[in-house]
């Protein structure tokens, strides 16, 4: 899968972090206002949830396409199968599957 592929990530780790360090120039010059600040981190912990539910669907979305609890450690970390089978236990307790998840996410207005 490459950068281009419509099933990427909008954003990467790098495009962040490159971000984070021009901001953080501005900052250090001036430029930056607290207020301006307060507001970009409300935008960011927004886009962390978004995230945090992408992430969530993902995972439900891998598992019914088959994918094994040790195909999916690694992106974990550590590759221990613990992380994401407490992380599925937890997504059951509220979804079937990825469709219901996103209809929760659609109630919820997300």
């Amino acid at each position: 899968m490459s950068e281009s592929s419509p099933v990427s990530a909008p954003i990467t780790s790098a495009q962040v972090t490159e971000w984070l360090e021009t901001v953080a120039v501005a900052v250090r010059r001036g430029e930056v206002s607290p207020d301006e600040l307060i507001e970009l981190l409300g935008q960011l912990r927004s886009a962390s949830t978004a995230f945090a539910n992408a992430s969530d669907w993902t995972l439900l979305a891998a598992r019914e396409a088959g994918a094994s609890l040790r195909q999916i450690a690694p992106v974990f970390g550590k590759g221990y199968v613990r992380a994401p089978a407490a992380r599925l236990e937890k997504l059951h307790r509220q979804v079937l599957n990825s469709d219901q998840f996103l209809e929760l996410l659609r109630r919820k207005g997300v």
